[in-house]
């Protein structure tokens, strides 16, 4: 599997951090990767955040307009995953936005890709199994994120044929037997992460786009093994301790990192004016 770090291609990445509600040093560590790098992963485990989750009220408040989402759910064990992964997303973007969780408004494009309104300076992406949660957080462009169990059985069965590009099973069937279901769940989890990165989710088949194995800068490719994208796109997979398998995928649109995220100043200052002015007149 792909170890951490990063290739020559797109801009640089750092490891997952995993993280608390009450671990300051970790959301520094979040808040130093963003100011840096411009992005920053960021992962907890649904049994660390247990203790200081809200519920009832507490709860509906901080979803939002996600509540009727989450009691939409039939089971239990999947609304609590839901609503923690929510909750940890705000808490995130909370942080690095140097705002209060609670006012920030989660909301979805039309494919589903969400969103934080109004803060325009800053991507975020979402993914959840099992008991981990991981949250991306790009001020570059565009960020898609995705997590998988890296022991999930996943090739045989005909599985990579509705996954795979001709290239890439050609290149999995080239493989030890123990190497072809660890990389394809990497190369699946690669695949969820570009996906949300363009919001298309899962209305882009697999099977029209590839990547390359590992051990070489990861780009996407074409159903032939051909490039498709060039260094502006930055892939990364990262084996957790955990025994999950994290990949990343960041589109940078060329602006460089942004040093003030502080929610304080992210408004165009003609449109505060305005609203201001507005204000004044009432």
């Amino acid at each position: 599997m792909t170890a951490p770090g990063n290739s020559t291609l797109g801009p640089p990445l750092g490891e997952p951090v995993e993280v608390g509600i009450r671990g300051a040093a970790a959301w520094d560590r979040v808040r130093h990767d963003l100011s840096v790098h411009g992005t920053a992963l960021l992962y907890a485990h649904l049994a660390d955040l247990q203790p200081d989750l809200p519920d009832g009220p507490q709860l509906q408040d901080m979803l939002g307009r996600d509540w009727s989402r989450y009691l939409g759910l039939a089971h239990a064990e999947v609304r609590h995953r839901y609503a923690a992964s929510r909750v940890l997303l705000k808490l995130a973007a909370g942080t690095v936005l140097r705002g209060d969780p609670d006012a920030l408004e989660l909301a979805y494009g039309p494919t589903g890709r969400p969103y934080l309104r109004g803060c325009d300076q800053i991507d975020i992406s979402l993914s959840h199994t099992e008991d981990l949660l991981l949250v991306g957080l790009t001020t570059r462009g565009l960020i898609g994120v995705d997590a998988e169990r890296a022991d999930r059985q996943m090739y045989g069965g005909g599985l990579g044929r509705h996954v795979c590009t001709p290239y890439e099973l050609v290149t999995l069937a080239a493989l030890d037997d123990s190497e072809r279901n660890p990389s394809l769940v990497r190369l699946w989890t690669l695949k969820e992460a570009y996906s949300k990165a363009i919001g298309q989710g899962m209305q882009f088949r697999f099977t029209e786009f590839g990547f390359g194995p590992d051990g070489k800068p990861v780009r996407v490719q074409r159903p032939d093994g051909t490039a498709g994208t060039g260094d502006e796109w930055a892939f990364r997979t990262f084996p957790l301790a955990n025994g999950y398998c994290v990949s990343a995928a960041v589109y940078d649109a060329g602006f460089g990192p942004v040093q003030d995220t502080d929610i304080t100043t992210m408004l165009d200052e003609d449109c505060v004016e305005t609203i201001v002015r507005a204000l004044e007149v009432q």
